[in-house]
């Protein structure tokens, strides 16, 4: 099976979120990796899902349905600028400092926290690095971890971003004006 990235532009209201992985879920999809937060225009959010599935255009068409979806696309096969941040707390003693700071100069990766015997590291992108980070100082031994899950970004012109965006009819009939 073949992981998908989704990315969806979508109104910044309570609930929104539950509903989008409630559709998710009843379409028997996983959800891998789910991010979302605030884009370039107020009141809206960008989020990016990560389903492992042959096929994901009925999720695609079936998201649209819901109301509070501006926007979605299936950036899978698009070029795209992918990121993920990790923190990861190690076993580190006086000993085996050296190695570990070496190892976070070679990936980019920033030591957040020294303790007596426990060091914190973020490491941030692609997710295929930051799995081999995390491989290389498993052996070491990781006390604790945590994952963002990834964000993704179309390259180019082609953006994803909500143009001139309308919000719906409110109670009266009357429509507020477009976000810029």
């Amino acid at each position: 099976m073949r992981k998908h990235t989704i990315v969806a532009l979508v109104q910044d209201r309570p609930g929104v979120l539950t509903r989008v992985a409630g559709l998710v879920r009843r379409r028997g999809y996983n959800i891998e990796s789910l991010a979302v937060g605030h884009s370039e225009q107020p009141e809206i959010s960008r989020l990016t899902i990560v389903v492992e599935s042959e096929d994901v255009e009925q999720v695609t068409k079936q998201l649209y349905r819901l109301i509070e979806v501006i926007k979605v696309s299936d950036v899978t096969f698009d070029p795209t600028v992918e990121r993920e941040m990790a923190v990861v707390k190690v076993h580190a003693p006086p000993s085996t400092r050296h190695e570990i700071i070496s190892m976070c100069g070679t990936f980019e990766a920033k030591i957040v926290d020294v303790g007596a015997t426990t060091m914190i590291i973020e490491m941030t992108g692609t997710p295929s690095k930051v799995e081999n980070f995390i491989e290389i100082v498993r052996p070491y031994g990781v006390k604790e971890m945590m994952r963002t899950g990834r964000i993704a970004m179309v390259r180019g012109a082609r953006g994803h971003n909500a143009g001139e965006y309308v919000e719906p009819a409110n109670s009266n009939g009357a429509t507020t004006p477009s976000m810029n």
